[in-house]
């Protein structure tokens, strides 16, 4: 396993991180849920990445439960707030980040997380509020360091020369192969603001494991034949031309002795300012497999040539 800094910080995340949308919150068994944390801190996975929203608190519930006998130090534990808890309960206004944060840390059974996010940008609030009730966290002791996730450039950069409040350490936005959205700004300008990117999805909600096959029913107990997650999958596994492109891929992850899902990540982690790629798993033996991607060196040009497949594929679809 690698490890990266974090931004500014002064953490070092493995450059694998685990994650808990798609587990936790999405049908997955509580039992196998704990062996996969268990099996992700036994691979030297150190970030772990949920949300208060995941389950509505079940997958810190979880958490909580699977990380109690740990060593805290041990390991990067990051959490997030924006979305309805409940019909009053959402954004980041100060009486919301100081009471979803407290919520947090009761269910994930700690004092403190290391890293607290905004899930999304709340335009109903000011942004000096925000930035203020998240500079308190930190000096209350609940939050060593802050972070966004899908934040408007033009906010990040305002929030980043506001005075006198904390400076958020990472950004967790979407990015892979087939979304490359963060490259045009916010790759460039967090990197030059001791931003560091936490990405999610970087398997393309599954996608680029080339699973989907062109024309073909989705295997059974997939992610796309979930009635809770199929739906964010519908698009993508309709784009014929994406999944003939991820298949034409195959040879290339072959020649770098990497599954296509261990190739994916690995180009992901090509990129410097990525601290770390978010993985999803139902089942322990997927960390095992995708883990190798941390330790992979791949040639730049097996990368071009799978750009090269998917960037029309993608245009077209």
């Amino acid at each position: 396993m690698h490890y990266r800094k974090l931004g500014s910080s002064d953490l070092t995340v493995s450059t694998i991180a685990l994650g808990s949308w798609l587990t936790y919150s999405g049908g997955v068994e509580k039992s196998q849920s704990i062996a996969c944390v268990k099996r992700a801190l036994e691979r030297g996975i150190t970030l772990i990445d949920t949300a208060n929203i995941y389950g509505k608190g079940a997958a810190e519930t979880v958490l909580g439960e699977a990380l109690a006998d740990v060593k805290r130090d041990s390991y990067i534990l990051a959490t997030k707030l924006y979305f309805p808890m409940t019909e009053t309960d959402k954004g980041l206004s100060r009486a919301q980040i100081e009471k979803q944060l407290d919520a947090s840390l009761k269910r994930l059974r700690v004092d403190h997380v290391d890293l607290y996010q905004c899930h999304r940008y709340d335009a109903e609030t000011p942004l000096h509020e925000t930035m203020e009730a998240l500079t308190a966290a930190v000096k209350a002791g609940k939050t060593r360091y802050i972070g966004f996730s899908e934040w408007p450039i033009e906010k990040i950069r305002e929030a980043t020369e506001m005075a006198g409040v904390e400076k958020f350490v990472s950004s967790q936005p979407q990015y892979s192969m087939i979304w490359r959205k963060p490259e045009a700004e916010i790759i460039p300008y967090c990197a030059a603001h001791g931003i560091s990117q936490i990405v999610w999805s970087p398997l393309g909600q599954g996608i680029l494991t080339g699973k989907y096959k062109p024309g073909a029913q989705p295997p059974a107990g997939s992610r796309a034949t979930s009635a809770t997650m199929g739906h964010f999958l519908q698009d993508l596994t309709e784009r014929r031309a994406v999944l003939e492109a991820v298949q034409a891929m195959r040879p290339l992850a072959d020649r770098a002795g990497l599954t296509l899902a261990q190739f994916a990540l690995a180009w992901v982690l090509r990129e410097p300012n990525i601290a770390a790629a978010i993985i999803g798993a139902s089942h322990p033996d997927q960390i095992d497999e995708n883990i190798k991607a941390s330790d992979a060196t791949v040639d730049p040009a097996l990368f071009a040539q799978a750009e090269a497949l998917l960037t029309p594929a993608m245009q077209a679809a």
